[in-house]
């Protein structure tokens, strides 16, 4: 069993994803980063100086001046904003994912096309035509 697994882990398809894991967590705190740090203090500012992050609808009936405040009283809130914070996460880490998988895929040359196979039946016909010929 201990050499089996040996097998798997050196297969590099494995080694890739580890790889890949590591990398993606990475970069999953810089997108954390570019999207509340860059890109939404500008919307922010657009909306009158609102943190975005802090839209909430509050479930309990009670008044709280921020979604903090709301979880900190145990209020049951839906936090809408969070989630758009984190669609436009996904939606930047899908896009450079797409980026990415595209540029790697351009690295790699495509094999060229298979010569077309002749069939059987159209091998036999060109020696029956060549014998024709040859007789003619």
């Amino acid at each position: 069993m201990w050499e089996e697994f040996r097998a798997f882990i050196a297969r590099g398809n494995v080694i890739d994803l580890a790889v890949g894991i590591i990398i993606g967590a990475a970069f999953t705190s810089i997108v954390d980063s570019l999207v509340k740090d860059i890109i939404m203090p500008p919307i922010g500012l657009v909306l009158g100086g609102i943190d975005f992050s802090d839209f909430y609808i509050n479930m309990s009936g009670k008044e709280y001046p921020s979604l903090a405040a709301a979880k900190e009283a145990g209020a049951a809130t839906i936090n809408y904003g969070v989630f758009v914070n984190a669609c436009i996460k996904f939606l930047i880490v899908a896009f450079a994912v797409f980026i990415l998988v595209k540029q790697v895929n351009r690295l790699y040359k495509k094999p060229p096309p298979p010569p077309p196979t002749v069939s059987a039946e159209a091998k036999l016909l060109e020696e029956i035509r060549d014998l024709l010929r040859t007789r003619a």
